[in-house]
């Protein structure tokens, strides 16, 4: 499923129209984004719990040219699903 097929899934459960869903769609990203950006994690209960995660800065290997890089500390988003979409995928 890609973000299409899911604008679609929520405007069918919706009764609306293909734009109301987008919109709906991209109000719920953007406040995850927003929810993360500010608290650094966003649950959803039943559903799961986005966390914003620090990387550390770690040795690599360029694969083009074998040398040794030092790939930069960094900010990731981590999901871990509940125990409820856990069963859901069963």
């Amino acid at each position: 499923m890609n973000k299409g097929d899911l604008i679609e899934a929520v405007a069918a459960e919706l009764n609306a129209s293909r734009a109301d869903g987008a919109k709906a769609l991209d109000a719920v990203l953007a406040a995850i984004a927003t929810g993360l950006r500010a608290d650094g994690k966003v649950v959803i209960t039943g559903f799961g719990a986005f966390a914003r995660r620090a990387r550390p800065a770690r040795a690599g290997i360029n694969p083009a040219t074998r040398q040794p890089i030092t790939i930069p500390a960094g900010v990731v988003c981590t999901f871990k699903p509940s125990d409820g979409l856990k069963s859901a995928i069963q």
